[in-house]
């Protein structure tokens, strides 16, 4: 028995020690070198959501949605990012595209008397980024790009009312493609497995936008030199103009991202 307890302690001491091993060689920081290294990031992000539309004519509304209200309202969406980086230079994208529809009723009175009406509020929304990489510091502990690119930003929101007799149906489109410059990177936590991962950038002036600007900053883990998995808080500002109106919207809230590395 003593002999057999010998052996399985030692087996889970090897266990643990070869864990301990390969737990010290995986590292949260990309290396730089000559060879192609890419990555493929999904994630889901639920942010709360704050516009104002201006029409030239004077009217300005507002709206303030929150997380869980755009969430409830979610009927479809995109979403993941994507990196291929070859030496000190890189290439970066992120797609984000989502479809938010609220549907309901209410009372009206017209010359036929008291009706119920159906009103179906849809919003679309696609942010696409593009960005040119270049590392600037690369250390086990560092990693940080600058970045040159552009992003454009698509809205349409469209209002349906129907009643026993009538149908109205109106919409309006929002867009713009701007320039932008930043930077992003990695930070390691007391040489460990975990990072800090942080993202800004800032631009404007290209299409109908006076000024959009987005931020990233949060936590993560490597599990291994192939995977690892972050939360961030993400904001993102962006002014749109469309025919005879413009939007202000700002999106912020949790996003938990899945990376794969290759």
């Amino acid at each position: 028995m003593f002999k057999v307890q010998k052996i399985a302690f030692a087996s889970a001491l090897v266990f643990f020690l070869g864990s301990a091993s390969a737990e010290s060689e995986i590292s949260p920081i990309p290396k730089v070198t000559n060879e192609w290294r890419s990555s493929i990031t999904p994630y889901v992000w639920g942010p709360g959501l704050m516009t104002t539309v201006k029409n030239n004519n004077g009217p300005v509304s507002s709206a303030d949605f929150s997380m869980g209200q755009v969430l409830s309202n979610l009927k479809s969406g995109v979403m993941g990012a994507s990196e291929i980086h070859k030496g000190k230079w890189g290439v970066m994208t992120d797609m984000f595209f989502a479809t938010l529809q609220n549907t309901g009723s209410f009372n009206a009175t017209d010359s036929t008397g008291s009706a119920r009406v159906a009103d179906k509020i849809t919003l679309q929304a696609t942010v696409l980024t593009g960005s040119a990489l270049y590392t600037v510091v690369d250390t086990k502990d560092l990693n940080m790009d600058v970045l040159l690119g552009v992003r454009a930003a698509f809205a349409t929101a469209s209002l349906s009312l129907n009643d026993r007799a009538t149908s109205v149906n109106a919409s309006t489109t929002f867009n713009t493609i701007d320039p932008i410059a930043g930077f992003k990177g990695r930070y390691r936590l007391a040489d460990s497995t975990w990072y800090v991962p942080f993202y800004a950038d800032a631009g404007g002036g290209g299409g109908t936008t006076s000024l959009t600007w987005q931020a990233m900053l949060g936590v993560g883990k490597a599990i291994t030199n192939s995977f690892d998995v972050s939360l961030v808080y993400r904001a993102l500002y962006a002014d749109l103009r469309g025919e005879g109106s413009e939007m202000k919207a700002n999106l912020k809230g949790p996003q938990l991202n899945l990376t794969f590395n290759f």
